[in-house]
């Protein structure tokens, strides 16, 4: 599979919002129309509409805020301030809230530097690619007479106890009867969005939390911390003997799991767990879950042996959400950590998803490390191109190298190609029976991709 990126077809919006370097592709003035477009595109009818703003703990968050609130005021809209909230809490402050847009200030994983602007629908649901390209025409347009007039102008307010809100909504997934007494839990919240909720939800449901990564500076988030460094949870679990680690991103999305002896679970085993517990429950939706194009051939085998179905999207948990809504399921996500579990959410919950994982562990009575592993992964090998520009993709000399390794691993394996939706990355991710060959073939496709895009 050859993917050349989502980010190429528009000139804003990737495969999850907009982002890039803080004031320099993410800028004041950016926000500032980003607030304008998406708010004349959701102002209809005659009621005073209202757009409710999370973020993360980044330092550019207070900045791209202010310049959103001018944007959505300016355009009629109220507007209510939320703070730190992780990204599904937004989603589904949006719903409660009865608001008619949800916006989250955040870069999800990726280092303070960057910053991003995520959008939610009326319902809770990240936006289609058809409103997403409304937005976009609006962003590019003179706006200057669809302002709003001075007495139209919207007002904005900072909202307390929504993190209280969001604390009880999370601790209602677990199922009834359960808590989690008795187990040590070391939990990295990578000095993010969820550095308050999640130590506090899990607090209360009964266990005892040894929290790290909840000291943000506005330049830490991500740093040495949370679910892409999860070596501090590793080397903490250890330590302390905990039950189990759990590491979220920055906008607390996505989760994953370091189980008792310090090694880590991902987010197929996480999915094959749950499906398993949900099979057994008789809660799956359908029998089958979606996946996306890099989850391990080995999760696939593995549920067909239970009689369960792996339908594969695209890469990026909004097209796992897509096919979701479209035919029905009620599980998906990807290896990265994005589970998604529509019973309780309309986006990857990272908070949520640890609590279904632990209740699996606290009903099975098993270690983590025997819970939490169902299947023994096939070889799987990924690595990362980094490029100034153009279309290394559409080089025949990449085309060529691809093409030779699938001859190579002759039907025994799997090559997926594609341009990252959110940096100018190529990702060359290879998997077969044979690690030798796997790794072979796929350093020899980024040899030739590195050449190309030097």
């Amino acid at each position: 599979m050859i993917n050349r990126g989502y980010v190429t077809l528009r000139q804003y919006f990737g495969t999850d919002g907009i982002r890039g370097r803080a004031n320099s592709t993410i800028t004041p003035e950016l926000a500032m129309r980003v607030g304008q477009a998406a708010g004349l595109v959701f102002n209809r009818g005659d009621y005073r509409h209202r757009v409710v703003i999370g973020k993360d703990t980044r330092l550019s968050g207070y900045m791209i805020e202010n310049a959103l609130v001018a944007g959505f005021t300016s355009v009629g809209m109220d507007t209510l301030l939320l703070g730190p909230m992780p990204t599904p809490a937004v989603a589904m402050l949006t719903r409660s809230m009865r608001a008619d847009l949800g916006v989250m200030i955040s870069a999800s994983h990726n280092p303070f530097e960057d910053n991003g602007i995520k959008l939610f629908g009326p319902d809770g649901f990240k936006l289609s690619d058809t409103t997403e390209k409304r937005i976009e025409k609006f962003i590019n347009a003179d706006l200057a007479k669809r302002l709003a007039t001075a007495s139209q102008l919207g007002r904005a307010r900072r909202v307390e106890g929504v993190q209280a809100r969001y604390v009880e909504f999370a601790k209602r997934t677990l199922p009834r009867g359960l808590d989690l007494d008795g187990l040590r839990i070391v939990l990295d919240c990578a000095n993010g969005a969820a550095y308050k909720v999640a130590p506090d939800a899990l607090w209360e449901l009964g266990a005892e939390v040894f929290a790290i990564g909840v000291e943000p500076d506005g330049m830490n988030i991500n740093r040495e911390v949370g679910s892409t460094a999860p070596e501090a949870l590793q080397a903490k679990v250890r330590e302390l003997r905990a039950d189990i680690g759990i590491a979220l991103d920055g906008d607390a999305d996505r989760v994953i799991i370091v189980d008792e002896k310090g090694h880590l679970v991902d987010g197929d085993q996480l999915m094959a767990a749950i499906a398993r517990s949900w099979r057994e429950d008789e809660r799956l939706s359908k029998p089958g879950i979606v996946a996306t194009v890099m989850s391990n051939l080995g999760l696939e085998r593995y549920l067909a042996g239970l009689g369960l179905e792996t339908i594969r999207t695209a890469v990026g948990d909004r097209y796992v959400l897509e096919h979701m809504r479209a035919h029905g399921y009620n599980l998906g996500g990807e290896q990265s950590g994005h589970i998604i579990m529509s019973d309780y959410a309309t986006t990857g919950d990272g908070l949520v998803a640890a609590l279904q994982l632990l209740s699996v562990v606290k009903r099975s009575e098993k270690p983590v490390s025997e819970a939490c592993h169902s299947f023994d992964p096939l070889p799987q090998v990924l690595k990362n191109v980094r490029y100034a520009g153009g279309d290394p993709l559409g080089d025949a000399r990449v085309n060529n190298a691809i093409e030779a390794g699938r001859k190579s691993l002759d039907g025994n394996g799997r090559l997926v190609i594609r341009a990252s939706g959110t940096e100018p990355v190529i990702r060359v991710m290879g998997e077969g029976d044979d690690a030798d060959l796997v790794t072979r073939v796929v350093d020899d496709i980024v040899g030739v991709i590195s050449r190309v895009a030097a």
